[in-house]
C-alpha cells in the first residue's frame, strides 16, 4: 500500500485557502516529499503526518514556489534531533541552490546527500520503490517523477516441494533473495509465479504537454498533473509561460491510459477550479480537482479485492 497526499495545490504564491503545490507519499515506514514551497510544513501538520520519516525530498525545479520552504523544514528536522541522513534529488545545480538557501540553516545534526539528475531520464532505486525522473518542458530545467513499486509473483508451495527446497529457505526466497548453500543455489524464480501488477504514481507540474509525460505516466494508477488554467481563453498564456490548461492535462491522461487524474498547481486567479471540470471530464472522465490534503491509499490488486 502506498499512502499519497497532495499537501498543497497552489502555484506561484500561497493563499489563505491553498498552500503551494507539494506531494508527500508514505511507503513501508519511509516518506518522500516532492517539492517544498512556502507553507509546506503547515500543510504537513494540518494533514497530521510526521516530518520524522521523510528521508527523500525531490525537486521538480528551482523556482521559489517549489523550494523556498526547504530551510524551515531542515531546521524543524534538526530541532527534532534528527541524525539519519536526508537525501535530496533534483536537477543540475542542486547542491549550489540548497547551500544558498542554507545560509539561514547552516548547522544541522544530520548529513545531506545530494543526487543530481544529469540525464533526460534517470532512475533511482531506494526504500523498496523505483523513482524515475524525466525531463519536461518549462522555462527552466524541470522534471516530473514516476514512482513504481513492483509486486513479486505468488509463492508456489508445490514448486518448492518439487524442487526439494528445504522449508527453512522458503521465506528468504519469497522476499526475492537468493540462497546459496555448499551444494545448491536456490533462486526466487524457482518458487515464485509470474510477477503481479504493482503500483505506479506519476507527478508532474510546471510544463507544457510532452511525449515524456505520456510515456512515463503510461498506465499509472494515479496521475497528478498541473492544471494552471481552467479558462479556455488562457491557452495562449499557458503556451507563453510553459504551463498547461486543464484540457491539455486531460488529453495527456487519456493518451497515457491512466486510471485516475488529479489536477494541481492552480493559478492564484483561479478561485473555483471545479467550475471547469465538465469540459475536462468530456476528455477524461476520471478526472478530479486536487485539493489541499486530498489523499488516497493506492493498493495492490490483491488488497483491493480483500
Amino acid at each position: 500500500m502506498l499512502d499519497v497526499c497532495l499537501l498543497g495545490t497552489g502555484g506561484m504564491m500561497p493563499l489563505p485557502y491553498r498552500w503551494l503545490t507539494s506531494l508527500m507519499v508514505r511507503y513501508n515506514g519511509s516518506s518522500l516529499l516532492v517539492d517544498c514551497g512556502e507553507g509546506t510544513q503547515i500543510a504537513i501538520k494540518e494533514k497530521g503526518w510526521s516530518f520524522k520519516p521523510i528521508d527523500v525530498i525531490c525537486f521538480t525545479h528551482y523556482h521559489g514556489d517549489h523550494i523556498s520552504g526547504l530551510p524551515g523544514l531542515l531546521l524543524t528536522m534538526g530541532n527534532a534531533d534528527r541524525t539519519k541522513p536526508l537525501t535530496l534529488i533534483g536537477p543540475k545545480g542542486l547542491e549550489r541552490v540548497v547551500n544558498a538557501l542554507r545560509v539561514i540553516a547552516p548547522e544541522l545534526p544530520f548529513q545531506i546527500k545530494y543526487m543530481e539528475i544529469t540525464e533526460a531520464e534517470q532512475t533511482f532505486e531506494m526504500n523498496g520503490y523505483r523513482l524515475r525522473a524525466f525531463r519536461v518542458n518549462h522555462n527552466v530545467t524541470c522534471y516530473g517523477y514516476t514512482m513504481e513499486i513492483d509486486r513479486a509473483g505468488k509463492f508456489d508451495v508445490e514448486r518448492a516441494k518439487a524442487s526439494n527446497i528445504p522449508q527453512e529457505y522458503w521465506g528468504i526466497l519469497q522476499k526475492g533473495e537468493t540462497v546459496e548453500t555448499k551444494r545448491h543455489i536456490y533462486t526466487p524464480d524457482m518458487v515464485l509465479g509470474p510477477a503481479r501488477k504493482g503500483i505506479k504514481l506519476t507527478y508532474t507540474t510546471d510544463t507544457r504537454p510532452t511525449e515524456s509525460i505520456k510515456q512515463n505516466a503510461k498506465h499509472s494508477d494515479l496521475f497528478i498533473c498541473e492544471g494552471m488554467y481552467g479558462e479556455k481563453d488562457k491557452q495562449k498564456k499557458a503556451k507563453e509561460y510553459k504551463h498547461m490548461t486543464f484540457y491539455e492535462a486531460a488529453q495527456l491522461a487519456k493518451e497515457a491510459e491512466v486510471k485516475e487524474m488529479w489536477l494541481t498547481h492552480f493559478s492564484p486567479s483561479l478561485v473555483h477550479p471545479e467550475e471547469y471540470m465538465d469540459g475536462v471530464r468530456e476528455i477524461f472522465p476520471n478526472s478530479y480537482v486536487g485539493k489541499d490534503g486530498k489523499s488516497v491509499d493506492l493498493l495492490f490488486e490483491e488488497e483491493e479485492n480483500e
